[in-house]
Protein backbone atom coordinates (compact mmCIF):
# COMPACT_ATOMS: atom_id res chain seq x y z
CA UNK A 1 0.00 0.00 0.00
CA UNK A 2 3.06 2.63 1.30
CA UNK A 3 4.78 1.77 -2.20
CA UNK A 4 1.19 2.25 -4.34
CA UNK A 5 1.08 5.68 -2.70
CA UNK A 6 4.81 6.68 -3.63
CA UNK A 7 4.39 6.19 -6.96
CA UNK A 8 0.75 8.11 -6.70
CA UNK A 9 1.83 11.37 -5.15
CA UNK A 10 5.25 11.42 -6.79
CA UNK A 11 6.19 14.13 -8.42
CA UNK A 12 5.50 13.40 -11.57
CA UNK A 13 2.58 11.53 -11.57
CA UNK A 14 0.12 13.87 -10.40
CA UNK A 15 -2.96 14.05 -12.95
CA UNK A 16 -3.31 16.33 -15.64
CA UNK A 17 -6.38 17.65 -17.40
CA UNK A 18 -6.58 16.72 -21.23
CA UNK A 19 -6.02 20.40 -23.40
CA UNK A 20 -8.70 20.42 -25.70
CA UNK A 21 -8.34 21.07 -29.00
CA UNK A 22 -11.48 23.30 -30.05
CA UNK A 23 -11.53 26.59 -29.88
CA UNK A 24 -14.21 27.20 -26.68
CA UNK A 25 -15.42 24.62 -24.23
CA UNK A 26 -19.42 23.51 -23.96
CA UNK A 27 -21.85 24.48 -21.23
CA UNK A 28 -20.79 22.93 -17.72
CA UNK A 29 -23.98 21.11 -18.13
CA UNK A 30 -22.80 19.04 -21.13
CA UNK A 31 -21.73 15.58 -18.86
CA UNK A 32 -19.19 14.14 -21.73
CA UNK A 33 -16.73 17.15 -20.94
CA UNK A 34 -14.97 16.18 -17.55
CA UNK A 35 -16.05 19.31 -15.23
CA UNK A 36 -12.04 19.30 -14.37
CA UNK A 37 -11.55 20.66 -16.80
CA UNK A 38 -14.28 22.93 -17.70
CA UNK A 39 -13.01 24.03 -14.41
CA UNK A 40 -9.90 25.45 -14.83
CA UNK A 41 -11.32 26.81 -17.82
CA UNK A 42 -13.26 29.13 -16.09
CA UNK A 43 -10.47 30.06 -13.63
CA UNK A 44 -8.55 31.86 -16.69
CA UNK A 45 -6.73 28.61 -18.08
CA UNK A 46 -6.25 26.95 -21.94
CA UNK A 47 -7.48 29.63 -23.60
CA UNK A 48 -7.96 28.81 -27.55
CA UNK A 49 -8.83 31.41 -28.69
CA UNK A 50 -5.97 33.79 -27.05
CA UNK A 51 -3.52 31.53 -27.01
CA UNK A 52 -2.89 32.00 -23.32
CA UNK A 53 -1.99 28.78 -21.32
CA UNK A 54 -3.43 31.01 -18.30
CA UNK A 55 -4.22 34.68 -18.46
CA UNK A 56 -1.34 36.70 -19.23
CA UNK A 57 0.98 33.89 -19.89
CA UNK A 58 0.14 33.69 -24.11
CA UNK A 59 2.16 31.39 -26.24
CA UNK A 60 2.74 31.74 -30.10
CA UNK A 61 4.62 30.05 -32.62
CA UNK A 62 8.01 32.27 -32.22
CA UNK A 63 8.64 30.81 -28.31
CA UNK A 64 11.23 28.71 -26.55
CA UNK A 65 8.93 26.87 -24.02
CA UNK A 66 11.12 25.15 -21.09
CA UNK A 67 8.40 23.11 -19.16
CA UNK A 68 10.60 22.52 -15.85
CA UNK A 69 9.07 19.11 -13.72
CA UNK A 70 6.80 18.49 -16.95
CA UNK A 71 6.01 14.84 -15.82
CA UNK A 72 3.71 13.51 -18.53
CA UNK A 73 3.41 16.98 -20.01
CA UNK A 74 -0.58 17.28 -19.61
CA UNK A 75 0.00 21.15 -19.57
CA UNK A 76 2.73 21.38 -22.57
CA UNK A 77 0.18 19.86 -25.19
CA UNK A 78 -1.67 23.35 -25.07
CA UNK A 79 2.19 24.73 -25.92
CA UNK A 80 2.56 22.55 -28.70
CA UNK A 81 -0.56 23.18 -30.46
CA UNK A 82 0.59 27.02 -30.29
CA UNK A 83 3.17 25.64 -32.54
CA UNK A 84 6.12 26.85 -30.11
CA UNK A 85 9.86 24.69 -29.57
CA UNK A 86 9.21 23.17 -26.63
CA UNK A 87 12.18 21.73 -24.17
CA UNK A 88 10.81 19.33 -21.41
CA UNK A 89 12.31 18.84 -18.61
CA UNK A 90 11.94 16.27 -15.67
CA UNK A 91 14.03 13.86 -13.54
CA UNK A 92 12.13 10.86 -15.09
CA UNK A 93 13.25 9.54 -18.17
CA UNK A 94 10.10 7.04 -18.82
CA UNK A 95 7.58 10.42 -17.97
CA UNK A 96 9.60 12.46 -20.45
CA UNK A 97 9.16 10.11 -23.06
CA UNK A 98 5.45 9.91 -22.51
CA UNK A 99 5.54 13.39 -23.05
CA UNK A 100 7.81 13.87 -26.08
CA UNK A 101 5.70 10.92 -27.83
CA UNK A 102 2.17 12.85 -26.84
CA UNK A 103 3.85 16.44 -28.12
CA UNK A 104 5.21 15.36 -31.20
CA UNK A 105 1.62 14.80 -32.33
CA UNK A 106 0.17 18.27 -31.63
CA UNK A 107 2.27 20.64 -33.94
CA UNK A 108 4.93 21.78 -32.23
CA UNK A 109 8.08 23.59 -34.03
CA UNK A 110 10.04 21.08 -32.20
CA UNK A 111 10.07 18.70 -29.06
CA UNK A 112 13.23 17.91 -27.16
CA UNK A 113 13.88 16.54 -23.54
CA UNK A 114 16.19 17.29 -20.64
CA UNK A 115 16.71 14.79 -17.75
CA UNK A 116 17.88 16.74 -14.98
CA UNK A 117 17.40 18.26 -11.54
CA UNK A 118 17.98 21.91 -12.40
CA UNK A 119 21.30 21.73 -10.44
CA UNK A 120 21.86 23.08 -12.96
CA UNK A 121 19.86 23.15 -16.27
CA UNK A 122 22.17 21.74 -19.62
CA UNK A 123 21.00 25.07 -21.63
CA UNK A 124 22.78 28.24 -22.87
CA UNK A 125 22.20 31.65 -21.22
CA UNK A 126 19.20 33.64 -22.42
CA UNK A 127 17.85 30.70 -24.69
CA UNK A 128 14.10 30.39 -23.33
CA UNK A 129 11.16 32.82 -24.00
CA UNK A 130 8.63 31.42 -21.97
CA UNK A 131 9.53 29.22 -18.46
CA UNK A 132 7.05 26.98 -17.25
CA UNK A 133 7.12 25.55 -13.98
CA UNK A 134 4.01 24.19 -12.15
CA UNK A 135 3.77 22.35 -9.18
CA UNK A 136 7.49 21.37 -8.55
CA UNK A 137 8.94 24.76 -6.49
CA UNK A 138 7.19 22.48 -3.26
CA UNK A 139 9.67 19.23 -4.10
CA UNK A 140 12.49 21.41 -4.59
CA UNK A 141 15.71 21.58 -1.85
CA UNK A 142 16.95 25.22 -2.65
CA UNK A 143 13.96 27.19 -4.60
CA UNK A 144 16.23 30.52 -4.38
CA UNK A 145 19.25 27.93 -7.00
CA UNK A 146 16.12 26.72 -8.23
CA UNK A 147 14.60 30.03 -9.69
CA UNK A 148 18.09 31.38 -10.48
CA UNK A 149 18.58 28.63 -12.96
CA UNK A 150 15.72 29.53 -14.68
CA UNK A 151 16.28 32.85 -14.81
CA UNK A 152 20.05 32.27 -16.52
CA UNK A 153 18.62 30.66 -18.95
CA UNK A 154 15.95 32.98 -19.69
CA UNK A 155 15.47 35.80 -22.36
CA UNK A 156 15.64 39.43 -21.69
CA UNK A 157 11.99 39.99 -21.22
CA UNK A 158 11.01 36.21 -21.08
CA UNK A 159 7.48 35.26 -19.19
CA UNK A 160 7.70 33.01 -16.25
CA UNK A 161 4.54 30.66 -14.79
CA UNK A 162 4.62 29.55 -11.60
CA UNK A 163 2.43 27.53 -9.57
CA UNK A 164 2.48 25.74 -6.28
CA UNK A 165 -0.09 24.03 -3.86
CA UNK A 166 -1.88 26.77 -1.78
CA UNK A 167 -1.23 26.82 1.83
CA UNK A 168 -5.01 25.78 3.15
CA UNK A 169 -5.20 22.99 0.86
CA UNK A 170 -1.70 21.73 2.60
CA UNK A 171 -3.01 22.04 5.76
CA UNK A 172 -6.30 20.03 4.72
CA UNK A 173 -3.48 17.46 3.22
CA UNK A 174 -1.47 17.24 6.66
CA UNK A 175 -4.29 15.81 8.57
CA UNK A 176 -5.45 13.24 5.99
CA UNK A 177 -2.79 12.46 3.48
CA UNK A 178 -0.15 9.73 4.50
CA UNK A 179 2.89 10.76 5.68
CA UNK A 180 4.62 10.04 2.77
CA UNK A 181 2.81 13.32 0.85
CA UNK A 182 5.37 15.25 2.77
CA UNK A 183 8.55 13.58 2.12
CA UNK A 184 11.04 14.10 -0.36
CA UNK A 185 10.53 13.61 -3.11
CA UNK A 186 7.16 14.74 -2.71
CA UNK A 187 6.13 18.16 -0.72
CA UNK A 188 9.05 19.45 1.48
CA UNK A 189 7.26 22.95 1.54
CA UNK A 190 4.39 24.77 2.00
CA UNK A 191 4.29 28.04 0.47
CA UNK A 192 2.98 30.72 2.66
CA UNK A 193 -0.08 33.29 0.55
CA UNK A 194 2.47 35.83 -1.11
CA UNK A 195 5.70 33.49 -0.78
CA UNK A 196 5.79 32.25 -4.51
CA UNK A 197 5.49 36.32 -5.51
CA UNK A 198 8.79 37.17 -3.37
CA UNK A 199 10.20 34.05 -4.30
CA UNK A 200 10.01 35.55 -8.13
CA UNK A 201 11.14 39.19 -6.78
CA UNK A 202 14.27 38.06 -4.74
CA UNK A 203 15.34 35.78 -8.07
CA UNK A 204 15.14 39.53 -9.96
CA UNK A 205 11.64 39.23 -11.36
CA UNK A 206 9.00 41.65 -12.06
CA UNK A 207 5.40 39.66 -10.71
CA UNK A 208 2.85 40.31 -13.57
CA UNK A 209 0.04 38.78 -12.30
CA UNK A 210 -0.77 36.10 -9.15
CA UNK A 211 -3.95 34.38 -8.27
CA UNK A 212 -5.59 31.36 -6.73
CA UNK A 213 -7.79 28.92 -8.54
CA UNK A 214 -9.00 25.26 -8.06
CA UNK A 215 -11.12 24.68 -4.94
CA UNK A 216 -12.88 22.16 -6.80
CA UNK A 217 -9.35 19.98 -7.13
CA UNK A 218 -8.80 20.77 -3.61
CA UNK A 219 -12.15 19.33 -2.64
CA UNK A 220 -11.46 16.31 -4.94
CA UNK A 221 -7.97 15.26 -3.57
CA UNK A 222 -9.18 15.64 -0.53
CA UNK A 223 -12.22 12.89 -1.10
CA UNK A 224 -9.82 11.12 -2.93
CA UNK A 225 -7.61 9.65 0.30
CA UNK A 226 -10.96 7.87 1.54
CA UNK A 227 -11.33 5.64 -1.41
CA UNK A 228 -9.26 2.60 -1.20
CA UNK A 229 -7.58 1.25 -4.17
CA UNK A 230 -8.53 4.19 -6.45
CA UNK A 231 -6.37 4.74 -9.18
CA UNK A 232 -5.19 7.81 -10.80
CA UNK A 233 -7.31 7.35 -13.80
CA UNK A 234 -11.31 5.82 -14.03
CA UNK A 235 -13.57 4.80 -13.37
CA UNK A 236 -13.92 6.63 -10.73
CA UNK A 237 -15.16 5.72 -6.85
CA UNK A 238 -18.50 7.03 -6.42
CA UNK A 239 -17.52 9.20 -3.95
CA UNK A 240 -15.53 11.27 -6.82
CA UNK A 241 -17.95 10.79 -9.33
CA UNK A 242 -20.60 12.09 -6.72
CA UNK A 243 -18.64 15.70 -6.43
CA UNK A 244 -17.92 15.97 -9.83
CA UNK A 245 -21.97 16.55 -10.32
CA UNK A 246 -22.25 18.30 -7.42
CA UNK A 247 -19.54 20.73 -9.17
CA UNK A 248 -20.99 20.30 -12.05
CA UNK A 249 -24.53 21.15 -10.84
CA UNK A 250 -23.12 24.61 -9.40
CA UNK A 251 -21.33 26.05 -12.04
CA UNK A 252 -24.43 25.43 -14.54
CA UNK A 253 -26.59 27.85 -12.21
CA UNK A 254 -26.90 31.66 -12.06
CA UNK A 255 -24.47 32.04 -8.97
CA UNK A 256 -22.16 28.93 -9.63
CA UNK A 257 -19.41 31.79 -11.18
CA UNK A 258 -19.75 34.27 -8.22
CA UNK A 259 -19.85 30.77 -5.55
CA UNK A 260 -16.66 29.49 -7.37
CA UNK A 261 -14.91 32.59 -7.36
CA UNK A 262 -15.15 33.06 -3.63
CA UNK A 263 -14.20 29.42 -2.61
CA UNK A 264 -10.98 29.46 -5.22
CA UNK A 265 -10.13 32.57 -3.06
CA UNK A 266 -10.63 30.50 0.28
CA UNK A 267 -9.40 27.43 -0.46
CA UNK A 268 -7.90 26.97 -3.92
CA UNK A 269 -5.44 24.19 -5.28
CA UNK A 270 -2.91 25.98 -5.71
CA UNK A 271 -0.79 29.34 -6.16
CA UNK A 272 -0.15 31.18 -9.79
CA UNK A 273 2.08 34.00 -10.28
CA UNK A 274 2.99 35.14 -14.30
CA UNK A 275 5.96 37.24 -13.80
CA UNK A 276 8.96 38.74 -16.35
CA UNK A 277 12.94 38.89 -16.78
CA UNK A 278 13.76 42.57 -16.76
CA UNK A 279 14.50 43.47 -20.75
CA UNK A 280 17.84 45.06 -18.68
CA UNK A 281 19.81 43.81 -15.69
Amino acid sequence: MLNRLKRLISPVSEPEPAVPCETALPAASEPEIDIGLIDIHQSGWLQNDTGELVRGFAITAEDVVLDIGCGEGGYALFSARQGAEIILADVAVDKLETARARLEKEGARSVRTLVTDANPIPLADGVISRVVAMEVLEHVEDPAQFMAELVRVARPGALFLLTVPDEVIEGVQKHIAPPVYFERPNHIRIFKRGGLEQLALEAGLSVESSMQYGFYHAVWWSLYWACENQPLSPPWHPLLENWSQTWSTLLSLPAGPHIKAALDAVMPKSQVVVARKPLKS
